[in-house]
């Protein structure tokens, strides 16, 4: 069975992104490697290109910045996987890494999935490192399973922008996929790039979500009862990355005052507490695998 990856860039490089470290982590379990790579300003491509694998391929597109809402996540999401071949394809941002741990079980799983026609999807924890690759960002506004492996074939799939998937049974309606939840774990380093890259980022997407920001929102800005120590092992291949790139100075800022969203998100996570619930938002139907 082909397994298919696929991702959208655009300036990784500069934006502080560990891309390479990304596309390496899935080069194990995938048959090929779709970039969608917007013009880029950097030598992201020459950076791509020295991986020397032969399942890589880039698709050259641009960037269309005058739709807002971040539109032009999806459409670069969709170039991407319109361009894979496998039975399945997995989707990962340029800040997300696989576990190597995780490899032989997500194959065992999709191979598995493939068998039941009900599953549309196969969905992955994470884990949202914040501030420093010490500590992560746990509460219920930060998505904890995400479907990031899509069928296919057989269904009709769009991305509405960069963070889920919708089915389209029908022309005018759509749905989230029947998706199947992994034991894998998806590392997001996003929030623990320089402060730099961070502000780079800001002035280069903010106008795709039709806004103007010179600037990122502070890592110091957070509510810090949301922030938990990280006690497992990051993958192997962001070592380097890790020790040379990723942000070390964080305080929480002793001024920031909770938000409205601070305080909704305190009471789910008591609400939580109490009751075992899980409140995070899901971009998928939970489905199992036939006994």
């Amino acid at each position: 069975m082909k397994i298919s990856a696929f991702t959208f860039l655009r300036n990784p490089i500069q934006l502080g992104y560990p891309f390479l470290e990304s596309i390496r982590s899935a080069l194990p379990l995938v048959d090929e490697y779709i970039i969608a790579l917007g013009e880029c300003n950097d030598e992201s491509r020459e950076a791509i290109e020295a991986i020397g694998d032969e399942r890589i391929k880039i698709i050259d597109t641009q960037w269309n910045g005058t739709t807002g809402r971040g539109f032009v996540y999806g459409q670069q999401k969709m170039i991407g996987l319109f361009n894979t071949t496998g039975a399945w394809s997995l989707y990962l941002e340029g800040d997300e890494v696989l576990h190597e741990r995780d490899i032989k079980g997500i194959r065992e799983l999709a191979e598995q999935a493939d068998e039941d026609p009900r599953i549309e999807a196969i969905a992955f924890k994470y884990h949202h490192f914040y501030g420093t690759p010490d500590q992560v960002a746990t509460g219920p506004a930060w998505y904890r399973v995400e479907p990031r492996m899509i069928r296919n074939h057989d269904i009709r799939v769009i991305a509405p922008d960069g963070l889920f998937f919708v089915v389209m049974d029908k022309n005018r309606r759509g749905r989230y996929p029947k998706a199947l939840e992994s034991d894998a774990t998806i590392h997001h380093y996003g929030w623990v790039r320089s402060v730099e890259s961070h502000d780079e980022k800001s002035r280069q997407v903010s106008s795709f979500w039709g806004e103007h920001r010179t600037k990122g929102s502070p890592y110091e800005d957070v509510d810090p009862t949301n922030l938990k120590p990280f006690a497992g092992a990051h993958p192997e291949v962001m070592r380097d990355w890790l020790e040379n790139k990723a942000n070390r100075e964080f305080n929480v800022n002793p001024d920031y005052r909770l938000t409205t969203r601070d305080r909704r998100q305190r009471v789910k996570r008591v609400i939580e507490r109490f009751t075992g619930l899980d409140l995070c938002k899901r971009h998928h139907h939970k489905i199992r695998l036939r006994s």
